[in-house]
């Protein structure tokens, strides 16, 4: 059989740093493994505009839609504030959302153990934090028409976008969402703002009509996006699996990441539909951003892109057992008391971004020696 195929987009800022981290994941892989992928390297974001001009070109998107599976390292950076809007890097990966079809977002906030005392909140707040939120990627505000700036007859410029949902759209995401919840604890928490929205009362009618139908199982709950927000902050093992829209899931899935510690130790799935093999378009990434005021410096946190590693073996490639041999080995390691700049407690070891991949790396093979 042909190797699976992945693409390799290391993109911006700390990008190359923390994807180096997961390639050497990839071949101890090879190596100790045996598992091997047809791969490929690719340029996004600021670092393809500066090659070709664009943020994306169009044999990259060729490519992307060719492979199995896409990991993304960061996009964007000042260098490139100043361009138009169409030629902005984020632009690239707003493009390899929407022509892959990738209109579900998976987050998962995880709170190691090791890390508890490092969030902002008490302890015993996010102690054994475990939240799946679910946003949807391809629809609402950030696409809907018509959008734009106008001047208005009295010379004032207005801005404007339209925040507009199908039932399909919802209704697709919504059963990746309540897939999850049958995977984990059989609980679904849908956030809208149906109170004032009419687009979020069709997806609170939506996801009811889905669960009454397709999901009598799960126990389905809904709350207005903005208590779900205070919520998170409250008392956030509440939840377990959250669902909610493009714009709510942005500021929610971001917020529920600072729970946990950092940003940087935070990966994200985007999936699209599965096919009739049962096998889904899919792109793979941290959750934080390109930092460019840290950039070659050797000190980035590459867990992120490592544990998006990990979701690409679980989700994409069927490989659910050295996807956890992945995660324990990073647990394991944080339980040693190493960290990196973004995560540094007192009393622990401050590593370097190489460092921290050496470790997990030797984790890994302790773990196959041990059996």
């Amino acid at each position: 059989m042909a190797n699976p195929k992945l693409l390799i987009l290391a993109g911006d800022g700390l990008g190359p740093e923390v994807m180096r981290e997961a390639r050497r994941v990839l071949d101890w892989l090879h190596k100790r493994r045996g598992i091997s992928f047809d791969l490929e390297e690719d340029l996004v974001g600021g670092a393809a505009y500066e090659v070709h001009g664009v943020p994306l070109a169009d044999s990259t998107m060729a490519r992307a839609q060719a492979a199995d599976a896409v990991l993304l390292g960061a996009v964007g950076g000042p260098k490139w504030d100043a361009l138009p809007f169409a030629l902005k890097p984020e632009r690239g990966l707003l493009r390899l959302r929407k022509e892959l079809q990738l209109f579900a977002n998976l987050r998962p906030a995880l709170c190691f153990d090791a890390l508890a005392e490092a969030s902002t909140l008490k302890y015993e707040v996010v102690a054994g934090l475990d939240v799946m939120i679910v946003r949807e990627l391809t629809g609402g505000i950030y696409f809907g028409e018509p959008r734009g700036i106008e001047t208005l007859p009295d010379g004032q410029r207005r801005g404007f976008n339209t925040q507009v949902y199908t039932t399909e759209e919802i209704r697709r995401v919504g059963r990746v969402a309540f897939e999850l919840a049958r995977k984990r604890k059989n609980r679904l928490c849908s956030m809208e703002k149906a109170n004032v929205m009419e687009s979020g009362v069709l997806w609170r009618e939506e996801m009811t009509k889905l669960g009454a139908e397709e999901f009598p199982d799960v126990e389905l709950s809904h709350m207005y996006a903005d208590n779900g927000a205070m919520q998170l902050v409250r008392n956030p093992k509440q939840f377990d699996v959250i669902v909610t829209d493009n714009l709510f899931g942005d500021i929610l899935s971001d917020e529920a990441g600072m729970l946990t510690g950092s940003l940087g130790m935070l990966p994200s799935a985007s999936l699209g539909a599965a096919d009739a093999q049962g096998r889904r378009k899919a792109m793979y990434e941290p959750v934080h951003g390109s930092a460019p005021d840290i950039a070659g410096r050797n000190v980035a946190n590459p867990i992120a892109t490592i544990l998006s590693l990990s979701m690409a073996l679980r989700y994409s490639f069927d490989l659910a057992r050295e996807a956890d041999r992945i995660e324990k080995a990073v647990s394991a390691v944080l339980a040693g008391g190493l960290r990196t700049a973004d995560i540094m407690q007192p009393g622990k070891a401050r590593v370097s971004t190489s460092t921290m991949g050496d470790a997990i790396v030797r984790e890994m093979e302790q773990s196959l020696a041990a059996g």
